[in-house]
């Protein structure tokens, strides 16, 4: 059964809202978040269900050819606001067939006065294999894939996972503060893992 979309609350401010426990718990963050955009950070796929193009409505909507309403989920514009002022990098990398509308999306709605795409720092947005895209954002960000971690909705894109070493967390329904949270958690804990085994001795002396 294809996916509906949802409808998205209009609530574009950040200031004081719930962030994700581990951005002020005091542990180490990952050196860049990246983010797939269909029914991760918004819900719907901008290939499939607009009929484009995109017009502005208010900072947290657009609206299509039809007059059918877009934006972020919930949290989302939060979450990115968190991140950037924490100066940590954030990117894009979505497979989606119409790179074109995703990014006229992101360059309508807003986030605290801002055009919301003014917030990724890099953006690999065409369609083919996540590999492609993480292969590139190392080469653009000089960052070890381990020092990464990735939000997608699809399972298909956990290649990143195995092949590259690319923390990923399977998205179930949209990005939020538990969210966060989660993938967090697993990319420190793979953290601790591989200083553990940097640690052990070298058995072959």
């Amino acid at each position: 059964m294809p996916r509906r979309t949802k409808t998205v609350a209009p609530d574009s401010s950040t200031v004081g809202a719930v962030l994700p426990e581990t951005f002020t718990d005091g542990g180490p963050l990952p050196k860049l978040f990246a983010f797939d955009l269909d029914y991760t950070l918004w819900p719907f796929w901008v290939d499939t269900h607009p009929t484009l193009p995109f017009r502005y409505s208010n900072p947290t909507t657009v609206l299509d050819r039809i007059d059918t309403p877009y934006g972020f989920y919930d949290s989302v514009p939060r979450i990115l606001h968190a991140l950037r002022a924490r100066n940590i990098p954030i990117a894009a990398a979505s497979r989606t067939h119409s790179p074109q509308g995703a990014k006229q999306a992101l360059s309508l709605l807003e986030i605290e006065g801002e055009k919301a795409i003014g917030y990724f720092d890099y953006m690999e947005i065409y369609p083919g294999s996540k590999i492609t895209h993480f292969k590139r954002l190392m080469k653009e960000t000089g960052i070890d894939y381990e020092d990464m971690l990735f939000f997608d909705d699809e399972h298909r894109n956990a290649e990143v996972d195995r092949q590259l070493g690319v923390c990923m967390v399977h998205v179930l329904d949209g990005m939020e503060p538990g969210v966060v949270d989660e993938g967090v958690r697993e990319w420190r804990k793979r953290r601790e893992e591989r200083g553990a085994e940097e640690d052990q001795p070298d058995k072959a002396k």
